[in-house]
């Protein structure tokens, strides 16, 4: 019976080691560590947040998610999601610490900017976990809070795919979809006005093209023509041109023959205008000369005309010599 005894004894023993052990092992040597604990709080969906789920902080894990549960605010029936973390206080050195320990210093990384957001773990599982970072641009949120906690809390912000979808609700898709609809019942009028007349417009175009390829031809016989007379013009203006250039040779002896004759009547001229200018000269001689003879004229002229008298008075006196009774 004692040995019965003995053998219960160290099976319940046994049992105790391996659950002990289990806990130890399952656990992660953390069952005996002091974990500092904090609350986030979500409006948004967590679907894909699960408990155990990894809390980073810039992707180094630095404790896990221990709960979750919802609040509904009254008579509003606003959701208010707080989740719990479990922090490990050694995955996070601080490089001064404050009195109070760790939850002292979470306190001042708070005011600092620490903030909480959803992350996706994997987009094939759609899992997510909660990362923690410094933004301390982004105010705190002042939608309801459970009261009575008696834990940090960290303040939350926006996912990145809430922030997408935040984008897409600001499109205003049912607007723009009106919008898109109504443009294709205008594109719709517009191709069926254009299948009505692209028959006429294309025997247009047809007659057109038609008139053009016409007037082309005509343009190019024109042409054509008009480069033959402007040949023929040209040769005519190219024999011309050598017509000129020998007459111009030929006519340039007969003008220089001619500035000889002309130079050397020049010449006579001055010559006589030099003689001309000796004879009306005041004291030349040939002036002097004509003078005298002018003279003696003057004086032939009044013997003359006192003979013409004394002959009209006594012409049978004058002429016999006798003078009159």
């Amino acid at each position: 019976m004692a040995h019965k005894s003995t053998i219960v004894g160290a099976f319940v023993l046994g049992a105790i080691a391996l659950g002990v052990g289990a806990v130890l092992l399952f656990g992660g040597g953390h069952f005996f560590a002091t974990t500092l604990r904090a609350v986030v709080y979500f409006q948004d969906s967590v679907a894909g947040l699960a408990v155990g789920a990894p809390v980073t902080l810039r992707g180094v894990k630095v404790g896990t998610v221990r709960s979750m549960k919802v609040y509904l605010k009254l008579p509003e029936l606003v959701p208010v999601i707080p989740v719990y973390l479990e922090i490990d206080p050694k995955q996070v050195s601080w490089s001064k610490g404050v009195p109070g320990g760790a939850e002292a210093d979470l306190q001042t990384a708070i005011k600092a900017g620490l903030r909480a957001q959803l992350a996706t773990q994997s987009l094939v599982t759609g899992q997510l976990s909660i990362n923690l970072d410094f933004h301390p641009e982004h105010e705190p949120s002042t939608a309801p809070r459970n009261q009575g906690e008696d834990v940090p809390e960290i303040p939350s912000m926006p996912s990145d795919m809430q922030k997408i979808k935040d984008d897409i609700a600001d499109l205003k898709l049912p607007e723009l979809a009106e919008k898109a609809r109504v443009a294709l019942v205008g594109i719709d009028k517009i191709l069926t006005e254009l299948t009505g007349s692209v028959g006429p417009l294309a025997e247009s175009l047809k007659q057109t093209s038609d008139a053009a390829r016409v007037t082309l031809e005509t343009a190019t016989a024109a042409v054509t023509e008009v480069q033959r007379d402007a040949s023929r013009t040209l040769t005519s203006i190219d024999r011309l041109a050598a017509a000129g250039t020998t007459l111009i040779e030929t006519s340039g002896k007969d003008i220089d023959r001619m500035l000889v004759t002309v130079n050397h009547a020049a010449a006579q001229a001055d010559k006589l205008i030099g003689a001309v200018n000796d004879i009306i000269a005041p004291r030349a001689q040939v002036r002097s000369d004509l003078e005298a003879t002018m003279r003696d004229l003057a004086a032939g002229a009044n013997s003359l005309r006192n003979f013409t008298r004394d002959l009209e008075r006594n012409p049978t006196g004058t002429l016999l010599g006798k003078s009159a009774r």
